[in-house]
């Protein structure tokens, strides 16, 4: 039986899917989901969390959340508040959004007290390994410079992918790994699956495409 890949499309702060433009951006990733039996995840900003999930059954995560408990945090994204908004899970340690390791591992821990899946992003193979060890439920690897490029990882340094995956068979088997950086193609994402990830993260292949469901179709074509 062959795996069927992740699909996790980061809306990012795009003018394009941003308030009731993010509810249609997630309607597109439903239907494609429906259509083709692969699980797309909706990633919007924390604002509009509440109208996407109340809109769509696929799963939507936050862009990033901080490892601050209820109180007097002004400002910070908590991980029981966006739960409560309908994610059920975040992205951690974006490219866009790093944080410090020790930050890593808070923010891991209060979003599995609140219940949410996990995927944090990296960059290299030594911080995947080190981001394995804290137990994500998904590490995404992803080489900053290649982002929004329209160049995928997958093919511009397949090694690190591939490495990114053995190290995280090492150090933590129940880890799944996904490939970002640059991926906009069915090709794409069939060369990051031949490469042992168990999926992508995106983002303006998607999000800036002139047809966005098209985009997503073109993304599931070849799995």
């Amino acid at each position: 039986m062959v795996k069927k890949p992740l699909i996790v499309l980061n809306f990012k702060t795009y003018a394009e899917s941003m308030g009731e433009k993010a509810v249609i951006m997630a309607r597109y990733c439903e239907e494609v989901s429906q259509e083709s039996g692969i699980e797309i995840i909706a990633c919007p900003q924390t604002p509009d969390i509440f109208r996407v999930a109340g809109a769509v059954k696929i799963p939507v995560f936050a862009q990033h959340i901080d490892s601050t408990g209820a109180g007097g945090f002004t400002g910070h994204i908590n991980a029981d508040c966006v739960r409560f908004a309908g994610a059920v899970g975040t992205l951690i340690n974006h490219s866009e959004r790093r944080i410090l390791l020790s930050e890593i591992d808070s923010a891991i821990q209060s979003a599995r007290k609140a219940g949410l899946r996990t995927i944090v992003c990296t960059n290299n193979i030594a911080v995947t390994s080190a981001a394995a060890a804290l137990s994500p439920d998904f590490v995404a690897i992803e080489p900053p410079e290649l982002i929004g490029s329209g160049i995928p990882v997958s093919k511009a340094n397949p090694d690190i992918v591939s490495g990114s995956v053995n190290a995280v068979k090492r150090i933590n088997p129940k880890v799944k790994v996904l490939c970002g950086a640059g991926i906009s193609t069915g090709d794409d994402v069939a060369a990051a699956v031949e490469l042992g990830t168990d999926g992508v993260l995106l983002a303006s292949g998607v999000i800036k495409a002139k047809d966005p469901k098209a985009a997503l179709f073109d993304l599931v074509k070849k799995i």
